[in-house]
């Protein structure tokens, strides 16, 4: 139940990153949401595994 909950609340959290890209298309901006995507990735599904 834990992973499904991570999984949604990732998704939910490159959505609305994606929507402020997508109005405000910057470089800096695209880097700075791309670096926050790849910390939310590991900090979710590398560093700590949910316990099943």
């Amino acid at each position: 139940m834990e992973r499904i909950l991570t999984i949604i609340a990732f998704i939910i959290l490159c959505g609305f990153l994606g929507v402020l890209i997508f109005k405000l298309p910057r470089l800096d901006l695209g880097i700075v949401v791309g670096v926050t995507v790849l910390m939310a990735f590991y900090d979710l599904f590398i560093h700590k595994k949910p316990s099943s």
